[in-house]
């Protein structure tokens, strides 16, 4: 039995991925913050708990022993509180603690590593972006998600244990933040109250998280590794983004597009380049 550990289980990403690895019976050993064993539902599929008061302050050591008899690791933990985790120092802590993780996995032969990044690593001006866009971070977060993808990939190599790198587009579903895109709309149309948008011009790759976990899960269970878009590849307007989730309350009249200025500093089109389609 291929055991896994998964890491970030009780957020939006990890959430997600640990319904899909259940689904799929696979066995998984999760860690996560001590306090939040309530949030994980039973199931025969879950092979352990392992608590902590923070997994990013754990040495190596302690994660030899968290990965004793683990084949693969999915590694889907970060610092993430909306509108604090672009510039937070907290990132230089989560960087630290996933190369104390890589180590302790090395002690511990884990066969294969699979890291979540972000599609804000990429210079994002190029518009559509393929795992060849050269990296150009503009925050401290996907600086540090650059940093964890170099690091580990030299770490890794040396060592001999596969590692793939995920970088997530505009994900949406299931579990996401109140204050993210799609569940603002969801929320003002289901109280039939306005929602006030910017001009919804802005060009972006939509991916449901559910279908982004089960993508990241079966190229956990396979043998891609390095970089990959883990993207739609289609490229849709906020403002029809916007629209299909009001017809289904038929309120299109409650989308107030230009009631909020454009970000200036947003980019115009972030589209994911599928690996087949690079």
């Amino acid at each position: 039995m291929k055991l896994i550990l998964l890491t970030g289980a009780t957020g939006f990403v990890g959430g997600a991925i640990l319904k899909t690895l259940i689904s799929q019976r696979f066995h998984v050993r999760v860690i996560l913050r001590k306090g939040s064993e309530h949030l994980i539902e039973t199931s025969p599929y879950i092979e352990s708990l392992v608590s902590t008061k923070d997994m990013f302050s754990e040495d190596e050591d302690w994660w030899k022993d968290a990965c004793s008899n683990i084949d693969t690791i999915i590694h889907a933990a970060w610092y993430a509180k909306p509108s604090k985790y672009l510039q937070s120092r907290k990132n230089i802590n989560c960087l630290i603690g996933t190369i104390s993780m890589a180590m302790g996995a090395i002690k511990s032969d884990v066969r294969r590593f699979v890291g979540i990044g972000t599609c804000f690593e990429y210079d994002v001006k190029a518009g559509f972006l393929s795992i060849d866009t050269p990296l150009r971070p503009s925050t401290l977060y996907a600086a540090s998600k650059v940093a964890a993808y170099n690091m580990l990939t030299h770490l890794f190599l040396s060592h001999g244990i596969e590692f793939l790198w995920c970088r997530l587009f505009y994900l949406y579903g299931e579990g996401e933040d109140s204050k993210r895109l799609y569940s603002y709309i969801h929320k003002q149309l289901a109280a039939n109250e306005k929602v006030k948008l910017t001009s919804g011009n802005q060009v972006r790759d939509y991916l449901s998280v559910k279908e982004a976990s089960e993508e990241i899960v079966h190229l956990s269970i396979g043998q891609d590794q390095g970089p990959i878009n883990i993207c739609s590849g289609i490229p849709v307007t906020v403002r029809s983004f916007a629209e299909k989730i009001a017809s289904q309350y038929n309120r299109l009249d409650l989308l107030e597009f230009n009631a909020r200025p454009n970000n200036l500093t947003d980019p115009i089109c972030v589209v994911g380049i599928k690996k087949n389609e690079a």
